[in-house]
């Protein structure tokens, strides 16, 4: 057996570890690499983009029997619209209300999947202390073996639609859009 290790090549190893397990795999958020970002309509003039700089969470997979669970923490007060009034506006009670809520929260236990990959998830966000049902599209799911981290990652590009208004988030409306768009890229490291 010892013969066998030694001999095999190392890009058998590596791709070996990329395979997708039997079981149920677990994944903790890389938050260097996942970042919400959000688009809302200002005026009618322009679609304003911010983004969050802290996004912890775990998720769970299982393909064979097509079940998961996704647990996101997002640091309300890590909002950045590129400017630091802006970003302190936003952080206010107008908006985001950092002080009362720093976080927000979304928990999905449903899952669905194409073979093995997932497409969509229904949870709920928890926003401003208001919880929502919110359903998440999965674009581009992929895992493989990180050469620099040696471990498996998985990575995606996660959508969602919302109303501001459903969380109590009502300044400057309609003038500020209700509708926001949310777009995710994450990737999550294998445990």
């Amino acid at each position: 057996m010892e013969t066998f290790l030694k001999r095999t090549p190392i890009i058998l190893w590596l791709a070996l570890a990329a395979v997708p397990a039997l079981a149920a795999d677990r994944y903790r958020i890389d938050p260097r690499h996942t970042y919400p970002f959000f688009a809302v309509n200002h005026m009618g003039f322009s679609m304003q983009r911010g983004r969050f700089n802290g996004a912890t969470g775990k998720i769970m997979l299982d393909a064979v029997a097509q079940t998961g669970h996704i647990e996101v923490s997002i640091d309300t007060a890590t909002i950045d619209m590129g400017l630091d009034d802006w970003d302190k506006h936003m952080r206010g009670p107008d908006f985001f209300n950092v002080a009362a809520f720093p976080t927000m929260t979304y928990s999905a236990d449903r899952i669905t999947f194409d073979g093995d990959r997932p497409v969509a998830a229904e949870g709920t966000l928890t926003l401003l202390g208001a919880s929502r049902p919110v359903a998440l599209n999965i674009a581009d799911f992929r895992c493989g073996f990180h050469l620099l981290i040696l471990k498996t990652v998985c990575g995606a590009e996660v959508s969602a639609k919302l109303r501001r208004s459903e969380f109590g988030m009502n300044k400057y409306l309609p003038m500020v859009g209700d509708d926001i768009h949310i777009i995710i890229p994450v990737e999550a490291i294998r445990e």
